[in-house]
């Protein structure tokens, strides 16, 4: 499997964080994850919303929604598709409070859910974080993650 490329990752965001305690999760890993992007889009509308992610994403790059209605993988297979997409770039896409508009949906490439439980957009945040950390320690075949 090849390695994890965090510069050709950018997480999308609707939102800010507000909480501190999110924020310095956020940070530590975004500190292992040299080169990946976040970029925080203004909440509103879900037509807005929408709008705004089609106008931040980048020409090519892979469109991954974050939905509680998405596939569900574990960590190995979330690291193995990204493994798989290596030579892509990437836009995984965390929606607002009332999730993604649907003509946004009809555009991704794949909508993914963190897990079965509905999470607020800002520890899904720091959820996704995580997983990505996790999963570039899993193609790296650090000890971090324990199956």
């Amino acid at each position: 499997m090849a390695l994890l490329q965090p510069n050709r990752i950018r997480v999308l965001t609707i939102g800010k964080l507000k909480r501190s305690w999110l924020a310095e999760g956020v940070a530590f890993y975004a500190k292992r994850l040299p080169g990946l992007e976040v970029v925080e889009l203004k909440d509103s509308t879900q037509a807005k919303e929408a709008e705004a992610v089609r106008q931040a994403r980048k020409p090519g790059e892979r469109l991954v929604l974050l939905s509680e209605e998405g596939q569900t993988l574990d960590s190995l297979k979330f690291a193995e598709l990204l493994s798989s997409w290596t030579s892509d770039r990437v836009a995984l896409v965390i929606g607002g409070a009332d999730g993604h508009a649907t003509t946004l949906r009809q555009q991704a490439d794949l909508l993914l859910s963190l897990s079965a439980l509905t999470l607020p957009h800002e520890l899904a945040r720091l959820v996704l974080m995580e997983q990505l950390y996790r999963a570039s320690t899993i193609l790296q075949g650090s000890p971090y993650h324990r199956s």
